[in-house]
């Protein structure tokens, strides 16, 4: 009988993730274990058993067999969601491509040592009367302090340390003294922090649509009959989809489970965290980056020890440690930000799937705009597909002006907003209606060239453009490289060197312009980056103090905003012109969020899209709010050219500090990539080739595509290719791969 071996992680509470040691199975345990399990190992130089968790089983001895130590036994009851929390990582290392430690390291909350959150009270141990005694004692004595102290514990058993330190001016001295005394006891308790910050009253239960109605009602009896599974939820901006997560969210609570709610992007946290605090209270809380370390270590334990129901927050959030999860819902499932865009490159989809089948739990998509991939499997029968089609505000969709730029430019019209959008604002500032003016791009200008000889200030280290911030600064957006705007061109020295392209700030000077006393927010990634300023942007322009909210994509995802009746995409189609499979679709998607937002109280809305390109069918079809157009349309597209979900793509992705070296890897790779297939017709290589910014902050990237309809075949070469990477010698070199990428390399 051959030899199984075992790679085990020791403690992974530890602060440092360490590698993984190996162990010899017993024949006792043969065809017992499987990834994930909690085993005892003999560890050390003394032996002591130590708890462990298996991340790979193999017949591959890597070490010396005489010195190997075998595995004690298994550990049963213990730790059930750590060991799925191992199981998951090894499924995402196994399908999307990293090291062990990579995988455990994005599964596993936060590890670094938190000092933990003491409460200190001060308990009375004398009744009444002797207080007093003592009291009158200490007052003969003129202890002020002590008095101070006396007089309150009069009237109250348990006193605040904090407020008896601070507030009465005792010190610390003088509590031990009385502690000392037998007069009190001062009692020590951990306590969690809790990020959640807003104070919200409990609101009247709505109603529910008929067609809301019927999703809740059917997804939570699948549940009851143990047929959990994936629906997608398309429903038009408006129509109500937050308030069937409620719903379902409600069911599984009351069923006695946990619910993850991911959303897109750290700014939906406030008023999405607002809407079910107001359902469920102190049992929902929050994880994104904003959070302090210690508050997210305190969410996840509240979590492992039930005392929370709800997590909300971004792709990250899936990961937190609750004991039974029952339902995963994705709000705008569509969005690019669920795909990690680090090794490993997972995409929250997927690993939400498999959380739920570790749980035996329901997940829930939802999106005015899905993804193809997401609508292409409702349409195949994989997922259920619910349609929402009406604005529960009884409205309807905002009326859609295309402004075509170029005729504007012809009839003389230099301004960067179309006549109609002037006359439209214009009009709501005068009813004091609000609006909403959304730019495709992020910076107070784009590249900065010379008017004389055309030359682009690049970035030093990025074959990228640099772009000019306010304060005369020019930046790179991927290396951080900054310097001062030079007054005259370093090639030719003509003065006629400026930046091109309104950002943000232009716009929002502009408009100061054109409209004295308009009241403007900006909300961009200038803005947002302190704590809690997404939440004060979207507080004060919902309390209808501002006029004009101005900024990037941030603004156009999933905000709910009953006075705004107007909004313009300036830029729409800057989009279109990225060199990426997916640009129409991202289009599309961008531009039926940005005009849905307008409209969605009881006042009519009216979006005015601006374009160089408004015969292009993503913006024909998004003015029109005609997903299944659209749909059909680009999925031919798709199909035609093998690109997902009709095909399945991998990105090879090789980084070097040597040029040479690196396209030397890239084609070696790109070699065993077709040696690897068993079937030559079933793939299609491309490439390789520079990436299309072939180097940032002085790292040569290249990339190679593989194709393949069958993802298993994929990750068939990309277990073969990770084999042979180690022989190559890596000297500065990185290899990373992509399933399925959202943004090519």
């Amino acid at each position: 009988m051959r030899e199984l071996y075992a790679d085990i992680i020791i403690d992974i509470s530890h602060e440092k993730l360490d590698r993984p040691f190996q162990y010899r199975v017993p024949e006792t345990l043969a065809g017992k274990l499987e990834t994930g399990m909690c085993v005892a190992v003999p560890f050390g130089a003394g032996n002591r058993l130590r708890k462990g968790y298996i991340v790979g089983l193999g017949d591959v001895c890597k070490f010396d067999p005489a010195r190997m130590k075998e595995i004690a036994g298994t550990v049963r009851g213990e730790s059930v969601v750590e060991e799925r929390q191992i199981a998951l990582a090894a499924w995402i290392r196994k399908n999307y491509g990293s090291t062990m430690i990579q995988a455990l390291k994005t599964v596993l909350p936060a590890r670094q040592t938190v000092k933990k959150l003491e409460r200190r009270t001060i308990r009375r141990l004398m009744g009444r009367e002797e207080i007093l005694s003592l009291l009158g004692e200490s007052r003969r004595k003129k202890q002020a302090a002590k008095g101070r102290l006396l007089e309150e514990m009069a009237d109250q058993e348990t006193i605040p340390y904090e407020w008896v330190t601070g507030k009465l001016g005792v010190s610390a001295q003088t509590v031990n003294s009385l502690e000392r005394a037998g007069v009190l006891r001062v009692e020590s308790s951990l306590s969690f922090r809790n990020p959640v910050k807003v104070e919200a009253s409990r609101e009247k239960e709505k109603t529910l649509s008929q067609a809301q109605g019927q999703v809740v009602e059917e997804v939570l009896a699948d549940y009851d009959q143990g047929q959990v599974g994936t629906y997608l939820l398309h429903g038009i901006t408006g129509s109500g989809k937050t308030e069937v997560y409620i719903r379902l969210v409600q069911g599984i609570v009351e069923r006695g489970r946990q619910a993850v709610v991911l959303i897109p992007e750290i700014a939906l946290t406030y008023q999405t965290l607002l809407r079910f605090y107001r359902c469920f209270g102190d049992r929902v809380s929050v994880l994104n980056s904003t959070l302090s370390a210690g508050e997210k270590y305190d969410q996840c334990e509240r979590a492992r020890k039930g005392e929370i129901d709800v997590i909300i927050g971004p792709r990250s959030a899936l990961f937190t440690p609750f004991p039974d999860i029952g339902l995963i819902v994705i709000d705008e499932e569509h969005e690019g930000s669920y795909k990690s865009e680090s090794s490993p490159k997972y995409h929250a989809r997927e690993v939400a799937r498999e959380v739920a089948r570790l749980h035996g739990a329901s997940v829930v998509l939802g999106s005015a705009t899905p993804s193809l991939e997401a609508y292409y499997r409702a349409r195949k029968g994989e997922y259920r597909l619910y349609t929402l089609g009406e604005r529960l505000t009884g409205g309807s969709l905002p009326k859609v002006y295309i402004e075509d730029l170029r005729k504007e430019l012809q009839e003389g019209n230099r301004s960067i907003f179309s006549r109609r959008f002037q006359g439209l604002l214009a009009e709501r500032l005068e009813r004091g209606e609000q609006a909403i003016l959304f730019l495709n791009r992020r910076g107070y200008a784009g590249f900065v060239s010379c008017r004389a000889c055309g030359h682009v200030m690049k970035c030093p280290h990025c074959d990228v453009s640099l772009s000019e911030h306010r304060g005369g600064r020019l930046l790179c957006h991927y290396c951080g490289y900054s310097q001062p705007k030079p007054p005259h061109c370093p090639e030719c020295g003509s003065p006629y060197i400026s930046g091109f392209k309104a950002g943000t700030q232009q716009i929002e000077e502009k408009l100061k312009e054109m409209y004295p006393g308009v009241r403007t927010l900006r909300m961009d990634g200038d803005t947002t980056r302190t704590k809690g300023s997404y939440e004060q942007i979207l507080a004060t322009f919902g309390n209808r103090e501002a006029d004009v909210l101005i900024g990037t994509q941030m603004i156009v995802k999933g905000h709910d905003f009953p006075g705004v009746t107007l909004v313009g995409v300036l830029a729409a189609d800057l989009s279109l012109g990225v060199g990426d499979y997916r640009a129409s679709e991202r289009t599309f998607q961008l531009l039926t969020q940005a005009v849905g937002r307008a409209g969605r109280g009881e006042l009519a809305g009216e979006a005015v899209i601006q374009t160089y390109q408004p015969e292009h069918y993503a913006v024909t079809y998004a003015a029109a709010q005609d997903y299944p157009g659209f749909y059909g349309e680009e999925i031919l597209f798709r199909e035609l050219m093998g690109y997902p979900p009709a095909s399945h793509m991998m990105a090879v992705q090789v980084f070097a500090r040597d040029e040479t070296r690196g396209a030397g890897l890239a084609s070696h790779l790109a070699k065993l990539a077709g040696d690897a297939a068993t079937d030559t017709l079933s793939i299609q290589i491309l490439g390789p080739a520079p990436g299309s910014i072939g180097r940032v902050n002085d790292i040569f990237r290249f990339v190679f595509y593989v194709k393949s309809k069958e993802y298993d075949t994929l990750i068939g070469i990309k277990d073969f290719l990770e084999e042979k990477i180690p022989s190559w010698q890596l000297s500065g070199e990185s290899v990373q791969f992509d399933f399925d990428p959202m943004n090519t390399l």
